[in-house]
């Protein structure tokens, strides 16, 4: 057997142990990270989602970003605004145990296209949309594309402006080949995210430690799954498709609202993504000593924030109506 025959199975074996390895690790996510919720059909995939609180109240509709999933906001957000408001906390389309057919659903009018389809199933038209970084920017998706639907915006540390590249921690998800990020997403990729998970995890938490029971209260754990690779790579690419455009339409933005930032978040910049957004009628605030992760890291005052964005709508449309 020469020794090119022998090189090629070495490497074939090599893949087959890593994709054996995957879908233990995939297995291992889905007992950790049981499904939660619902799932209602839209075109292009499913919607999973939380529902608490009482439907005749102002609805929150809870967006989280990349990589991540709702237990993002069912970690503490949640029961925090369930007394007070109708809440909808959803995975984003390919997201936790949510689906998308194809690639091209990662763009963001797409993104934001099924969640709307969703709330339309769910006779939600008056949305208070609560999206934390790229689900920040698909909430200003809708309400860009959906203005009579969205009430007002509460943006967690956003996604808003144009970037030269993803941030240094998601720069291995950018492969533009379908094909060559799901033979990545099938091999190696889970395995080695379950070797560095310490390292991401704090590069994205910084300066703040990440919380110990991130993987299971949090939903990391469902991170280790080829389709979560997969889904954070169509979702790079999506935003490169379509956040230019995006941008060009901030003009004609009439949604009110505001945003809320870490001032040391260390994934996507207060001044450059938070700021440029006043000239378009969003506020800005700033939480000195917080990072990125805000919406496990300070649920508290997240809370507080998206109610006073909720009171401030409350207030505007008295105004309008001439009521006290």
């Amino acid at each position: 057997m020469n020794v090119i025959l022998i090189l090629v199975l070495l490497i074939a074996v090599f893949f087959v142990v890593m994709n054996v390895w995957t879908r233990k690790l995939t297995r291992d996510g889905l007992v950790r990270v049981p499904q939660l919720g619902q799932i209602t059909p839209v075109r292009g995939g499913n919607i999973h989602y939380v529902e608490k609180g009482d439907p005749s109240k102002q609805t929150l509709v809870l967006i989280h970003g990349l990589g991540g999933q709702l237990q993002h906001y069912t970690y503490a957000m949640v029961d925090l605004l369930a007394d007070d408001y109708h809440v909808l906390a959803v995975d984003r389309p390919g997201c936790g145990y949510s689906t998308r057919d194809t690639a091209e659903l990662g763009r963001l009018p797409e993104q934001g296209r099924m969640i709307q389809e969703f709330l339309d199933t769910k006779g939600v038209s008056d949305a208070i949309l609560v999206g934390h970084s790229l689900g920040g920017a698909v909430s200003l998706a809708m309400a860009l594309d959906y203005p009579e639907k969205t009430k007002a915006l509460a943006l967690l540390a956003p996604l808003t402006q144009v970037m030269p590249g993803p941030p240094a921690v998601f720069k291995p998800l950018e492969i533009r080949t379908q094909w060559l990020r799901t033979f990545i997403g099938n091999t190696i990729a889970v395995p080695i995210a379950a070797k560095t998970a310490p390292h991401t995890l704090s590069a994205v938490f910084d300066p703040e430690p990440a919380p110990s029971d991130f993987l299971d209260r949090a939903g990391g754990a469902l991170g280790l799954r080829a389709s979560a690779f997969i889904t954070a790579s169509q979702d790079i690419v999506g935003i490169d498709e379509s956040l230019e455009g995006q941008v060009a339409r901030y003009g004609d933005l009439k949604t009110p609202g505001g945003i809320l930032y870490g001032a040391q978040d260390a994934i996507l910049s207060p001044e450059a993504h938070g700021a440029p957004m006043a000239q378009f009628g969003l506020s800005e605030e700033r939480l000195e000593g917080l990072g990125h992760m805000i919406p496990i890291t300070a649920p508290d005052t997240c809370a507080d924030f998206i109610r006073r964005i909720a009171k401030s709508t409350v207030e505007v449309d008295n105004s309008d109506t001439g009521t006290t």
